[in-house]
């Protein structure tokens, strides 16, 4: 389990940002953590690079916007964050690149941002910007569709925590994570598994076969259990994964929902599709470890 003694928080200044704020503060406070604002200014080529813009002109631009940023990051949250251990970082270049690069480097060992879905069908979409994070950063990072309407600080609750296993090689430390979380807030943790239907009706296992591919997914999800000291209470479903971890979310009223990230480089990068499909999802707040 990595230290939660460092927690980021990219801003981009929106509502978005203020709600995660709050999730961050709360954790901050809890875990006595040291909170870094971090604010990626975007450099005029990303911008203008097609337009015909002296360059004097983009300095000038670029110095006047640098200045207004460096106040507005000072200023952003200020009273609402008093008493915590806050640090304020504006950085240049790619946003999604440098919020990886940054936690990294300084082993934040929580990243937590908001999606950037906008409008009624917010909840199909994921930011690049956070999708990109998702798919790079090494830490675990929290995230949701709902982070601005977090509600105040005070009444933050984690009374309920549900942790979705695919039994895949991440398995085993979202358990970890999800346990710890457990543990600090005195929460009730369930595990949940979805074993996944078939593609053809013509395929749809015999009974015998559905009992025994069930109770093989209980089997070893006790083992974890037990591996990991986690007191918690199994969910095992058929269907689709994402709807399903959704829907036993909502039918739970988890205040949080703990998942496993893609371990893998390449074409799949460390996020997989179910795992997009929860975050867009959710009820509630997503870590993805």
């Amino acid at each position: 389990m990595r230290s939660l003694a460092k927690i980021l928080l990219p801003v981009d200044f929106s509502e978005r940002s203020a709600g995660a704020a709050r999730y961050a503060k709360t954790l901050a406070c809890h875990f006595n953590s040291e909170l870094t604002l971090l604010h990626v200014l975007t450099p005029p080529h990303y911008e203008f690079g097609a337009l015909e813009i002296g360059g004097s002109m983009l300095s000038e631009l670029y110095v006047n916007r640098s200045a207004q940023v460096e106040q507005e990051l000072a200023a952003f949250l200020a009273e609402d964050l008093a008493g915590v251990n806050v640090k304020r970082v504006v950085l240049e270049g790619d946003p999604a690149r440098r919020i990886v690069e940054y936690a990294h480097t300084q082993e934040a060992g929580l990243i937590v941002m908001p999606t950037h879905g906008y409008g009624p069908f917010r909840r199909f979409i994921l930011g690049s910007i956070t999708a990109k994070v998702l798919h790079d950063a090494d830490c675990p990072v929290w995230t949701g569709v709902h982070l601005e309407e977090a509600p105040p600080v005070a009444e933050v609750p984690f009374r309920r925590i549900l942790c979705a296993l695919d039994l895949g090689p991440q398995s085993c430390q979202a358990l970890e994570w999800a346990a710890f979380l457990q543990a600090s807030f005195g929460a009730r943790l369930a595990v949940v598994h979805v074993t996944t239907c078939l593609q053809h009706p013509e395929e749809v296992p015999a009974p015998e076969w559905r009992v025994d591919m069930m109770a093989a997914a209980r089997e070893e999800l006790e083992r974890l259990k037990a591996q990991r000291g986690a007191d918690a209470e199994l969910v095992i479903e058929m269907g689709d994964p994402a709807k399903v971890v959704c829907q036993v979310a909502a039918d739970q009223k988890a205040d949080l929902l703990v998942i496993g990230r893609g371990s893998a480089g390449g074409v799949f990068g460390r996020l997989r599709t179910n795992a997009y499909a929860i975050i867009r999802q959710s009820p509630c707040p997503v870590v993805s470890v």
